[in-house]
């Protein structure tokens, strides 16, 4: 695939922020994380927009976006602070000489990478760079990709899917000629941050750095909703009678990564990534910035790998995970959470069998547009972390796609166990 770089720019907030608002302190959790977050949108040519116009309005409405979303336009002053200073964003734009069909019809992960601003998916962050990085990329067809690579610093994959969401309001609202109505848009970062996961008396944890390992393949597997009804109806079971799309999914993923390994293990380790948002006590807005997650810990023995028992192990486990932590997290429960997230530093120092989930299932992905309809497909790219697993929606909002990242040698063995599955 021919790629040229058309131009780049910074893109700053069409009003300065507030002086009140300069300093934006980080969480006990934003400061563990130090990598950068992709993701991926693709829309269909519309031929009665033009692909210049396309991007003058891009950057008008994200330079409106960046006056709401600030911090995203700042810099990293240390661990704990980000200097709202309106220093702006990264702003690419390519053309690419393929049609954009050509990509959806062979995703490979070397051409979806591609697509992203200097390569910067999954990297550690440079902190005195931008904290977001987006690509408008221009197929000769008339079909547009856009990129953004966001420091996780700022806020975790709902962050980013709410700015991007927030984004393209404002660019249809333009399209509108509504831009007045831009004028009475809230400040959507009320709440976030420090402000809801407090430093204070806790230690600074160390940052998780993520060294890219070798030998790492990434493939994606498609579960389509026929599949998904085979997997509840294999799993259900009087625990469990309904068992969700995602439950199903996480857990056939997870016996037959772990099978896959091939060696002789007495116990391992399920880890998932879940949002807080509406488990706090009282729930937070769906719209609050910044790293709302926390990691659930399951251990499962060989002998409680059969799949209607890794389901129900998921299940009870994330239950009693949402009975505790999320009040921990309410309350100034320092001591506790420090014992707890030095439990999981442990564990992550441990080579043990495990596998990592990040579900960003049931966020509105198909909902950002910006004007020219839906996406066609949204997706991120694979991370060279080894036995970790991101699940995201289908457009249809009923399949889903796995971006598996095994061992090369074991990839082969879980690809032999998706093609029985398929049969």
């Amino acid at each position: 695939m021919e790629i040229e770089r058309v131009s780049r720019e910074t893109i700053k907030p069409s009003s300065p922020t507030p002086s009140h608002l300069r300093v934006y302190p980080l969480s006990f959790i934003d400061n563990i994380f130090v990598c950068n977050v992709p993701l991926l949108f693709f829309y269909n040519s519309n031929k009665s927009y033009d692909q210049n116009s396309k991007i003058s309005q891009l950057k008008t409405s994200l330079s409106h976006v960046l006056s709401k979303y600030y911090i995203f336009a700042g810099r990293l002053k240390n661990r704990i602070t980000i200097e709202c200073d309106d220093q702006g964003v990264s702003f690419l734009v390519t053309k690419i000489k393929n049609k954009l069909s050509d990509i959806l019809k062979h995703p490979e992960e070397k051409l979806l990478n591609s697509l992203f601003a200097d390569g910067l998916q999954w990297k550690d962050v440079d902190p005195s760079a931008a904290l977001v990085a987006i690509q408008i990329n221009c197929f000769e067809c008339g079909g547009i990709a856009i990129s953004i690579c966001m420091n996780h610093k700022c806020g975790d994959a709902s962050t980013l899917i709410n700015l991007m969401k927030e984004w393209a309001i404002i660019n249809k609202k333009l399209e509108e000629e509504n831009e007045e109505e831009l004028l009475i848009l809230p400040f959507p970062l009320h709440e976030g941050g420090g402000s809801i996961f407090p430093q204070k008396n806790l230690p600074i944890f160390p940052e998780s750095v993520h060294n890219r390992q070798k030998n790492i393949a990434c493939k994606r597997f498609v579960f389509q909703p026929s599949i998904i009804k085979f997997l509840k109806e294999l799993t259900s079971s009087s625990s469990i009678r309904y068992p969700s799309r995602v439950l199903v999914v996480k857990a056939w993923i997870y016996k037959h990564a772990i099978s896959s390994m091939g060696r002789n293990f007495k116990t391992s380790s399920f880890q998932m990534v879940v949002d807080l948002r509406k488990r706090m006590i009282p729930p937070l807005s769906e719209k609050c910035v910044g790293n709302i997650v926390w990691i659930s810990t399951m251990f499962a023995d060989k002998e409680e790998m059969e799949l209607k028992d890794v389901v129900y192990k998921i299940k009870e486990g994330l239950s009693e995970f949402c009975d505790v932590y999320p009040k921990l997290f309410g309350g100034n429960n320092f001591l506790l959470l420090s014992e707890f997230m030095n439990k999981v530093i442990n564990l992550k120092s441990k080579k043990k069998d495990g596998i990592g989930f990040s579900s960003w299932c049931n966020f509105p992905i198909y909902e950002v547009d910006f004007g020219w309809g839906k996406p066609t497909w949204v997706t991120t790219c694979g991370c060279p972390w080894k036995n970790f697993v991101i699940l995201m929606d289908r457009k249809d909002g009923n399949g889903i796609d796995a971006i598996v990242n095994l061992e090369e040698n074991h990839m082969t063995e879980f690809e032999q166990e998706y093609v029985k599955l398929l049969q």
